[in-house]
């Protein structure tokens, strides 16, 4: 089965859709893969990957809104023998619906977060346009966790065409001591340390502020370390904030912003997410694919992928993080019972094999009712 996923960008500094992980897994589940991206990107991150796997990868080098984008999508859908469109985000959504239509294939689209509401009149007439165009022209809207799917039915008032698909992420194995070790020496923590990575990208909403007043409040004595991963617009005032602070500067690295997450993964103790919303954060899923309890804050569809037995959830409030982490840094069995139900709560529920195979049952749903009614 050919599928098209559409996506406004490949830059990793967007959300994270997962594609590689997906194309890595979809030969086993009877799908052939082609990306396009409306935008071109210099940051090959996901590009290169996908293309060592295989997959036909086109950018189409266009702005947002352009309104050479339907025609060109069309093009590209019909020259890869398309037989289903599948858009991630806005722009994409708009985009592929049209090219859809007009090579009379279905599309179906993943909702990837969960949105305020809007601040404005012209904000709520935009949504509402939205909504209408998805119902009429998206054979499935796919939700990422059951809290998403309530949120998005009560907004449409009906659950119509709406399904929950979890994503996954690709097996990276549990790494062995050796690579631990070298991981952990080359980020300047010991042995004796417990480090704690947050992989959230530097942008408003993330709550690395909320970290930074709980490490800040953290023990003097605490042998606990914290990694900050990714890159985004707040990563100066982050940096100058930790050089201003003598308590924070102790404790808190910046990694380079290309830091492979699975290379980081692999000398972490715990992951820590204190963003305000999400529908379903990839980085909890392969924090736990790693073996890797989490410690994240009690939002969106988090309590759906983290049960008590693989982390600790927290309200968005500085003196409960610093509790959870004094807690589990100083209860190496219980951060080990923990990794142990991390791994196996991915292996059961997360692992990019299923998620594959969930996405060929949507697509194969879709296609047999567009047959059926031809």
């Amino acid at each position: 089965m050919k599928i098209a996923h559409l996506v406004p960008t490949l830059h990793p500094n967007g959300p994270e859709i997962g594609l590689v992980d997906l194309a890595g897994a979809a030969g086993d589940a009877g799908l052939e893969l082609v990306v396009v991206a409306l935008a071109t990107t210099s940051d090959t991150t996901y590009v290169s990957p996908l293309r060592r796997l295989g997959v036909p990868v086109v950018e189409l080098g266009l702005a947002r809104w352009d309104p050479r984008s339907v025609a060109r999508t069309a093009a590209q859908l019909r020259a890869h023998g398309a037989q289903l469109v599948h858009t991630h985000l806005p722009p994409a959504d708009v985009v592929g619906a049209s090219a859809a239509v007009r090579n009379r294939i279905p599309a179906v689209s993943t909702r990837h977060r969960i949105e305020n509401m809007p601040a404005d009149r012209g904000d709520r007439l935009k949504r509402t346009a939205r909504i209408l165009a998805r119902q009429r022209f998206m054979a499935r809207t796919i939700a990422i966790s059951q809290v998403q799917l309530e949120w998005y039915r009560g907004l449409t008032g009906t659950g119509r065409n709406l399904v929950v698909v979890p994503n996954g992420v690709a097996d990276p194995g549990v790494p062995d001591p050796a690579t631990r070790r070298s991981r952990r020496i080359a980020l300047d923590v010991a042995d004796h340390e417990v480090l704690v990575v947050s992989s959230a990208p530097m942008r408003r909403g993330e709550g690395h502020e909320l970290l930074l007043d709980a490490v800040e409040a953290l023990p003097d004595k605490l042998p606990l370390a914290v990694a900050l991963a990714g890159d985004g617009p707040l990563r100066p005032w982050l940096e100058s904030r930790v050089d201003r602070n003598a308590d924070l500067s102790g404790r808190v690295r910046f990694v380079h912003r290309h830091q492979d997450p699975a290379g980081l993964l692999a000398a972490a103790d715990l992951l820590v997410h204190t963003a305000a919303s999400g529908a379903a954060p990839t980085a909890l899923l392969r924090a736990m694919a790693a073996g890797v309890p989490v410690v994240a804050t009690r939002v969106g569809g988090i309590p759906e992928i983290v049960p008590p037995t693989a982390g600790v959830l927290v309200p968005l409030r500085a003196p409960a993080l610093v509790d959870a982490l004094v807690g589990l840094t100083e209860d190496h069995e219980r951060r080990a019972r923990m990794a142990a139900a991390a791994r196996a709560r991915f292996l059961a529920e997360y692992d990019a094999a299923g998620w594959a195979r969930r996405l060929r049952a949507v697509y194969d749903d879709v296609l047999a009712g567009r047959a059926g009614r031809a």
